[in-house]
């Protein structure tokens, strides 16, 4: 079984999907003007303003549902996995795969809001809707719906369960089977209560963990002060292979700082868009900006925080695949969130292993709600001519059996089922967006033209002749009647 699954994850992730996430994003960020600079002032704004209503979310809620997938084991065991197997070197890839990605999410979700439709009350967005509406290919934007529900219903929670399981066991001695019991009761009680509670639920858990996480990474580099230069310049010399080191390993850096990046910020893998189409706004590129904020707190803040702790305290190894190992600072732990672990240990004694613990549970138990969202949003989409109530069912028995069977098998199988899932969604995703690119750049042109007339922007996209966006065009008609109804 792992055999397969690597011998596919091999076709997946080879360097032409590396180098096409890298182009994409450079390709948006140029194409967009540097919006993720240029527009940094509007982003708290926007996030904050937002209102939600019986069939849409607030802009802070969409928010933190979509961090609520970014943020998760990618930002623990991710980045420990990426040294392991890329060196220190492999941060950098991170962090410039967020700054070009950012430009690739801010596409994604704009159009994720253009193309949405209002199904059963509520609001339904995403690639798969996208590729149907604005590309008119419905065999693709049905293969899309399909790989989105396998992977995130079930290849991508046991990466997150495992993760909180090993977590659990290394601090407190849980068996694993006990920690998968409790998930999926925990987990079952959410989903069975509709959108609405995973977004309260993320609305309310994300910003609590991700700050109190940040807290403690400021703790330890506090404690190393000393030490900042000498990461930096570790993290940098590295990624180019200028360190003496680390220097013959400098493709396994990019790649694994590619790949756990875009594992870990999901931007262009065509995830963002689903939470991105759910929130209630008046043009689709403000939530566009706000999902690309997105990026940045999952990658430059919580990726950052566990990167300087683990460097900070050489609690790593890098053995990179297929290769004798580099540096062995640690022995009998597996790279994951062990290293996290040891490293907040190291300078808390006692309280390392329990704390990361109980961040990985909280970062990855809402990642794992996060894809339930995703995966109901696609079946919604293969099922939005008939509600088949039963489907749902499937889907939520699946994601429940999925995340105990993650919690009791290995990491490696869990990590590449994942992997692959990721690879996969990204793929269609990429292509899908390249090809909409036209419509995406008239709307944030639209956008920023009626901020410059200094009106609040409204979106008419018969005025910008951009066709089967049904939702605007109807919701544009009512906002006109309603503002000659009060003038008149």
């Amino acid at each position: 079984m792992e055999e397969i699954v690597n011998w596919l994850n091999g076709i997946i992730w080879s360097q032409a999907l590396i180098y096409l996430c890298l182009g994409v994003g450079l390709f948006y960020t140029l194409s967009t003007r540097f919006l993720q600079i240029r527009h940094m002032k509007d982003i708290f704004r926007l996030t904050f303003k937002g209102q939600k209503s019986e069939a849409g979310i607030s802009s802070f809620q969409a928010l933190n549902l979509a961090l609520s997938g970014r943020v998760g084991t990618g930002n623990i065991a991710g980045v420990a996995t990426a040294i392991a197997f890329g060196g220190p070197g492999a941060v950098f890839w991170m962090w410039l795969i967020a700054f070009l990605g950012a430009g690739s999410a801010f596409i994604e979700s704009t159009l994720g809001q253009v193309y949405k439709s209002k199904q059963h009350g509520q609001f339904r967005g995403g690639p798969a809707y996208y590729i149907e509406k604005g590309l008119k290919i419905k065999w693709y934007a049905v293969l899309f719906a399909i790989v989105t529900v396998i992977a995130t219903g079930a290849l991508l929670p046991g990466v997150q369960a495992n993760s909180i399981a090993v977590g659990i066991e290394n601090a407190f001695g849980i068996n694993t089977s006990i920690t998968g019991i409790f998930l999926i009761v925990i987990l079952a009680i959410i989903i069975f209560g509709g959108v609405k509670r995973i977004a309260r639920t993320a609305e309310f858990v994300v910003p609590f963990m991700a700050v109190g996480y940040i807290i403690v990474a400021l703790i330890i580099t506090v404690a190393n002060f000393s030490q900042i230069p000498e990461v930096l310049s570790l993290i940098f010399s590295s990624a180019f292979g200028g360190n003496a080191t680390y220097g013959g390993i400098l493709g396994a850096a990019i790649s694994w700082g590619v790949k756990r990046g875009i594992y870990s910020n999901e931007a262009g893998q065509g995830t963002g868009p689903h939470a991105a189409a759910a929130a209630e706004v008046s043009h689709p590129a403000k939530q566009g900006i706000v999902q690309a904020f997105s990026v940045y707190i999952d990658t430059w803040f919580v990726c950052t925080a566990t990167a300087f702790m683990i460097l900070m305290t050489g609690m790593y190894n890098v053995t990179p695949e297929g290769q004798k190992p580099i540096i062995t600072n640690l022995t009998e732990v597996e790279a994951g969130p062990g290293y996290t672990q040891a490293a907040v240990e190291s300078v808390l004694p006692g309280f390392g292993a329990p704390f990361v613990a109980i961040a990985l549970l909280f970062f990855a138990f809402t990642t794992i709600m996060a894809y339930y969202y995703m995966a109901e949003t696609n079946l919604a989409y293969i099922n939005q001519k008939t509600k088949r109530i039963w489907t749902e069912y499937i889907l939520k028995f699946v994601i429940l059996g999925m995340v105990y069977y993650g919690c009791v098998k290995e990491a490696g199988l869990a990590w590449a089922l994942g992997d692959v899932g990721v690879g996969a969604m990204a793929w269609l995703n990429l292509i899908a967006i390249l090809l909409l690119t036209k419509p995406a750049l008239k709307v944030l042109r639209d956008y920023e033209s009626q901020l410059k007339d200094g009106k609040d922007p409204v979106f008419d996209p018969v005025k910008l002749g951009i066709k089967d966006a049904d939702f605007w065009e109807h919701e544009y008609e009512y906002i006109e009647a309603e503002s000659t109804e009060k003038t008149g």
